[in-house]
């Protein structure tokens, strides 16, 4: 299993699109952490979630525990069958939560990032023309 783990940097909700069931957060570069990347996280096929609008000490994106899924199911009512897609977005049970397809990631140096606006744009190509990486939380 490949955990999600950025800590100590600022991630925000910047996007959930309805109607494609589509979440997006995002962690820019950031002179006060110092950090030089954006990092973009994806996660489609959104059936539930329990967000907070902003993650000040990163993210640790991980599969529900069968603890934990057991909680939220009988609080949520989530149905059994979702167990393999629930992801817990932070590292100690902080109650943040999605039940949806598997995260996506990227990750790139922002200065090189040209006028990209975003790391998932639909309408450009992938790779960029720039260093990137990627990974998919299993």
């Amino acid at each position: 299993m490949t955990d999600f783990i950025r800590e100590g940097r600022l991630f925000r909700v910047v996007g959930f699109d309805p109607s494609h069931r589509q979440l997006m957060l995002q962690s820019d570069a950031l002179a006060v952490d110092r950090t030089t990347t954006r990092i973009e996280v994806y996660i489609g096929h959104v059936e539930l979630m329990f967000l907070k609008p902003y993650y000040r000490n990163g993210l640790h994106i991980r599969r529900a525990t069968a603890a934990e899924f057991a909680v939220l199911s009988e609080r949520h009512g989530i149905p059994a069958d979702d167990s393999a897609y629930t992801w817990m977005l932070e590292p100690d049970d902080g109650g943040s939560f999605v039940v949806g397809g598997n995260p996506g990631w990227r990750e790139a140096e922002y200065e090189l990032m040209g006028g990209r606006e975003y790391l998932y744009d639909w309408s450009k190509p992938w790779p960029p023309e720039f260093p990137a990486e990627s990974g998919t939380v299993d």
